[in-house]
């Protein structure tokens, strides 16, 4: 063989090392984008050119293992299990409630009065919404698809949308209980007023919003909260569409950036002292725009990242944050303009959260700026659904943004746990 020859077949046997060692290193990475790097075999009069291709397709791979973000799971499956309704065991009384501070209070207020009256043998009545902005009272069917209550209810306790006579004749008892009440708790202070009126009304407080979530094993499971807490409440049909068609929006937005939606709970209104504030442990209880900038800039996203925060209106208070994530967007840039005279005004706050609520359990990555329940609850529809991209800012240490993800996910300590499997 002569020298040439020898040069050659060296050349060849060297660049198919390397195409074996690349298609190891694509298989050991599994990202699905990188099926569109384009690698041609070699030829000797093309080596060069190969070897080009070799190093821009390396840099791809390394450039896509570090993303500050995986694709989200498979949605997790009920493994609860509730006994039939027995007729036997129910009672002429009546529990009422009210929902009320926004839809991250709701489904853990209709969990406690479901608990409460299946306990009881009581028939549920269907509660009214208090709007936490203005006062008023709105129906149920206001912001909720009252069919798919009746229907998820169905068998777990008996339910009413008309008032008991027992309410006509005046108010009814009101009785406090801690949010995920006890069987012991109703034994005590529940059902001696109950058995003694017939009527009783409920409200639910909430001593700390980790207090209350953070049982996630099976011992603390609860099947009738469980039920009652995820999936009952579902937007009625207008508020439903609206907001999904945020969502849409938002991820054709992020699928022509190439990366994720980020959803951040983020209002800057009466904040600006309450994010000077520190807990016992000397961590921040909330964080600012330019501080969420920050964060997620130091953790990897980049300025094409798609941003949306619950705050309905532009405030100079982002701008900081704009200028790091040029494609930030609140409920006015998103919202079809047909819908803003209705979902925007400012009598319509338990609509805006409501769609908060939605888009920040739908998004690819949710940021909570704030402890407290919108954080915890939204947190707990988004393991239901397999979504376990939420992101905690916190002192950068590290720029790994798995570093970051929420303890309710990365410990499995939340409630959401307890009821899916």
């Amino acid at each position: 063989m002569s020298p040439m020859d020898l040069r050659q077949a060296l050349g060849g046997l060297l660049t198919l090392s390397m195409f074996i060692m690349l298609g190891n290193m694509i298989k050991k990475d599994h990202f699905d984008s990188i099926n569109d790097i384009d690698i041609h075999p070699a030829t000797p009069d093309s080596q060069q050119d190969s070897a080009a291709a070799i190093d821009q397709s390396l840099a791809t791979v390394s450039h896509l293992s570090k993303r500050p973000w995986q694709q989200n799971g498979e949605e997790l499956k009920p493994c609860w299990n509730t006994s039939p309704l027995k007729e036997a065991e129910q009672s002429n009384g009546f529990i009422m409630f009210s929902l009320t501070n926004g839809p991250e209070y709701h489904i853990s207020q209709i969990a406690d009065a479901v608990v409460v009256a299946r306990y009881l043998g009581a028939t549920l009545v269907l509660p009214d919404i208090k709007s936490s902005k203005s006062g008023y009272t709105m129906s149920l069917g206001d912001i909720y698809d009252v069919q798919n209550v009746l229907n998820r209810l169905g068998g777990l306790v008996r339910v009413t949308s008309a008032q008991p006579p027992q309410a006509s004749n005046g108010n009814p008892p009101i009785v406090k209980v801690p949010n995920r009440v006890s069987e012991d708790y109703i034994v005590k202070k529940v059902k001696p007023i109950y058995k003694s009126k017939g009527i009783v009304k409920i409200e639910s407080y909430f001593p700390s919003a980790n207090a209350t979530l953070m049982a996630g094993n099976k011992k603390n499971r609860d099947p009738v909260a469980c039920q009652a807490m995820f999936g009952t409440l579902q937007l009625q049909s207008e508020i439903q569409e609206v907001a999904e068609f945020m969502v849409q929006k938002l991820e054709n937005w992020s699928q022509d950036s190439n990366g994720p939606f980020i959803a951040v709970d983020l209002r800057t209104e009466g904040v600006e002292k309450e994010c000077q504030r520190k807990d016992e442990t000397g961590k921040k209880l909330c964080y600012q725009g330019h501080e969420i900038g920050e964060f997620l800039n130091k953790i990897g996203f980049n300025q094409e990242s798609v941003v949306y925060v619950t705050q309905t209106k532009w405030s100079t208070e982002l701008d900081a944050l704009k200028a790091m994530f040029p494609k930030t967007y609140t409920k006015e840039n998103v919202m079809a303009e047909a819908k803003k005279g209705k979902f925007l005004s400012s009598e319509s706050s338990e609509f805006e959260k409501a769609i908060d609520y939605y888009i920040c359990s739908k998004s690819d990555i949710f940021v909570p700026s704030t402890p407290g329940l919108f954080y915890a609850n939204v947190v707990g529809m988004r393991i239901a659904s397999g979504r376990n991209q939420t992101l905690v800012p916190g002192e950068i240490t590290s720029a790994s943004a798995f570093d970051y993800v929420s303890p309710y996910v990365s410990q499995k300590s939340h409630f959401a746990y307890a009821c899916f499997c």
